[in-house]
């Protein structure tokens, strides 16, 4: 990020970016290049936002895949992301940015305040590798055309994202927890673990 996003933060440079979007809103490349930084944390913990919250449709969608592909650069170890043409025009309206940057304050602002390096082997060149992996598994399941099978792959992936950022093993370690946890109930339990999660997410907002 450049100074100034980095000096706020964040989740305060995806606000800043969500009021400073036109109208008709910004395509997802010029998203990414607003974040001003090409580490695979930062653009993998701004696409988790939107596909973390729920009963977000569409644009878990358009990010998913985009998601996918800058998994798979982890997993084969490229130094730096990269997305096709294809991906980076695709729209991202003003109202999205602004419930992402808002979603990130109210969820994840508390975690970006608290994180700090620790558990540095979880960050490192190798294990990003593994982590990148893992993180095919969760962009595997946001794709899932079930409801609510977004949520939680998605606040994981974030978590584990803003580990990677911030150079937390903590963080990773929880988030890859966190997810592997849901796919293993999703596969032994299918829809009906969707429902009850719908049911439970719908009872709270």
């Amino acid at each position: 990020m450049t100074e100034t996003a980095a000096s706020r933060g964040l989740i305060g440079a995806l606000e800043a970016i969500a009021a400073d979007a036109p109208d008709e809103g910004i395509s997802l490349g010029e998203f990414v290049d607003a974040l001003g930084e090409r580490a695979f944390g930062v653009i993998l913990f701004a696409m988790a936002l939107p596909v973390s919250i729920p009963f977000l449709y569409g644009v878990p969608q358009i990010m998913s895949l985009p998601m996918m592909a800058l998994s798979v650069q982890m997993a084969l170890g490229h130094d730096e992301p990269w997305l096709p043409a294809r991906f980076k025009s695709r729209p991202v309206s003003k109202a999205a940015l602004t419930r992402m940057a808002r979603g990130g304050r109210k969820w994840f602002g508390w975690l970006e305040a608290l994180a700090r390096p620790r558990l540095l082997i979880l960050s490192g060149p190798s294990a990003e590798r593994i982590v990148g992996g893992i993180f095919m598994l969760f962009c595997a399941s946001i794709m899932v055309p079930l409801p609510a099978t977004n949520t939680t792959p998605g606040i994981a992936l974030a978590i584990a994202a803003l580990g990677l950022l911030t150079r937390d093993g903590l963080l990773i370690l929880a988030g890859l927890v966190l997810g592997t946890v849901w796919i293993t109930l999703l596969l032994l339990l299918g829809s009906a673990l969707v429902d009850v999660i719908r049911d439970f997410i719908q009872s709270v907002l």
